[in-house]
């Protein structure tokens, strides 16, 4: 093992929380590697678009308290970059307040909302049509207005996140794909495309291709891939603008009937939105299948509901392209976080995070993997997003 360039942390997986992951083992001074099959940037896994929701509520209380653990953490990485990357314009949920969707309910996180005393504004279907510029909506529909929620620039973060890594010493390897893990009693060996290297821990933050690595260890995360629709529309009044929304309802035979939707990015010249159906249907066998195309019916169905209740957007796309979502199968959890002792052998120095709609916790994923990873455990509560739970591991 001569030749066998070491490590005291490699990361595999070079998006946002791989980055992040870079970024804080090297500022604790860390011998890191960090590397990407597919080169960093790129935007062929769950990083792809200009931005991403950022909330504070959750119909899980757990989940609440993280994103405000991850508040001050952001804070810290926009001070050090001197660029804001997370901009306020708000958060607004609102349509069948009793529906349970892969998003939440309404109801029950107003009443998350209330006992960690996070400030909203509910609100009845007339006063979001009045306010917002919605159109015949369900007179039964409600909601809320949550001020902190906003959007989050996915570009600037990652470049941020990029450079820290780099500025602290970090080594960045793009286009480098890992073929194999092995860990053992003194850390991990791992096999890539172009060599061999030695690590006394491993983070998986590569997403969809994490079973690529456990399978051969005898255990997999149980992970359905999605390829979303994206769709930009251009608004038709000058005057109008939206904050982040979300409308709930009922699924259809078809399916589940979800629509998001951005006001204009305060960082971008363009005066596009972007909106999107949130379909988990018709899962992908693996990434590779991924077409960027979107599904022509996702599309039409988005249209049509924009023409029904948007009066303000010319329905008709400007753009469309994808996102491919890599999401647990179990809607009660939002990704796999832990280490893998006990599930492969030699487990203790492998760490996974995973899936799941993990933007909004980007810097504070980054420090609770380094924390396992080095410390063998983490202050923040992560207890119920381990991967023991909902795994399959081969006797």
């Amino acid at each position: 093992m001569s030749d066998t360039t070491s490590f005291d942390l490699i990361v595999v997986g070079g998006g946002p929380v791989g980055l992040s992951c870079g970024w804080q083992a090297a500022a604790r001074g860390q011998r890191t590697l960090v590397m990407d099959r597919y080169g960093f940037f790129n935007e062929r896994c769950g990083t792809s678009g200009a931005e991403r929701h950022w909330r504070v509520q959750y119909t899980q209380e757990d989940l609440s308290r993280l994103t405000l653990e991850a508040v001050p953490l952001w804070r810290s990485l926009e001070s050090r970059v001197e660029r804001t990357l997370i901009h306020h314009i708000g958060s607004l949920w609102f349509g069948d307040t009793e529906v349970q969707t892969n998003e939440g309910q309404i109801c029950e996180t107003m009443r998350v909302m209330d006992r960690l005393d996070l400030p909203y504004e509910a609100m009845t279907a007339k006063e979001i049509e009045r306010r917002y510029g919605f159109a015949d909506l369900p007179s039964h529909y409600a909601g809320f207005l949550q001020p902190d929620g906003g959007v989050i620039d996915v570009r600037g973060t990652l470049a941020a996140l990029y450079g820290l890594a780099q500025q602290h010493g970090c080594a960045l390897h793009a286009g480098e794909r890992a073929l194999g893990i092995f860990p053992d009693a003194d850390g991990v060996t791992i096999h890539t495309d172009r060599t061999t290297y030695r690590a006394a821990k491993v983070v998986l933050a590569n997403g969809a291709g994490v079973n690529d690595l456990l399978g051969p260890l005898g255990a997999s995360l149980d992970i359905r891939l999605y390829e979303m629709a994206l769709v930009s529309l251009r608004r038709q009044q000058a005057d109008i603008d939206f904050p982040f929304w979300f409308v709930f309802q009922q699924p259809t035979e078809e399916d589940t009937n979800l629509f998001y939707g951005f006001g204009r990015n305060p960082w971008s010249p363009s005066d596009l939105v972007r909106l999107g159906p949130v379909f988990e249907v018709n899962p992908l066998p693996d990434a590779e299948s991924a077409t960027g195309t979107p599904d022509p019916r996702h599309v039409e169905r988005l249209s049509s509901w924009v023409g029904n209740h948007m009066p303000g957007l010319d329905p008709a796309p400007v753009q469309t392209s994808t996102c491919l979502a890599a999401l647990p199968a179990d809607p009660e959890r939002q990704f796999y976080l832990g280490l893998m002792r006990d599930l492969v052998p030699h487990g203790e120095h492998l760490v996974v995070y995973s899936s799941g709609w993990g933007f909004k916790f980007v810097p504070l994923l980054g420090e609770i993997c380094v924390d396992l990873a080095l410390q063998g455990r983490t202050a923040h509560d992560i207890s119920r997003l381990g991967p023991a739970i909902s795994m399959e591991v081969e006797q």
